[in-house]
């Protein structure tokens, strides 16, 4: 069992966060000694999961939501499967697109190494697209898909 100091330093994050968690329901099954909350492995099983769909863009009311179903049993798996499948491709969309951004800066970053070793753009800007290196069409491309 963990106090709840130990949770906040455990996840890096603030006593206050663990606490409104608690408040929203999301730790149904908290025991507290002597108005203590502990915290125990299916609480900690639970934060990751939480902390998990609150990056993958989830508000707290939809988490709940999800967290209600847990604790209604078998019976909610298709809801939850269905959460965490729309969950997962809008992830996946955000990351295309951050990987799109990643190439586009790859590709920046290259073209300017060249501009600044030749002093000018004129040879690099010759070279788009199909004079660029392989890894940097590849970067290229993906950046500049529509």
């Amino acid at each position: 069992m963990y106090t709840i100091g130990q949770v906040a330093e455990m996840f890096s994050i603030p006593v206050s966060t663990l606490r409104y968690y608690d408040k929203q329901g999301l730790f149904p099954r908290l025991e507290r000694v002597s108005g203590i909350r502990r915290f125990g492995e299916s609480e900690l099983e639970a934060l990751k999961l939480i902390e998990c769909l609150k990056r993958s863009g989830l508000e707290i009311k939809d988490i709940k939501q999800f967290m209600e179903w847990c604790a209604q049993g078998p019976t909610t798996y298709p809801q939850r499967k269905e959460l965490i499948e729309q969950t997962r491709e809008r992830v996946e969309e955000e990351m295309r697109d951050m990987n799109r951004a990643l190439d586009m800066l790859t590709f920046k970053r290259w073209y300017y190494e060249q501009a600044i070793a030749d002093g000018n753009e004129e040879r690099v800007k010759s070279l788009i697209p199909d004079g660029l290196p392989p890894a940097i069409r590849a970067a290229y491309d993906n950046s500049h898909e529509e």
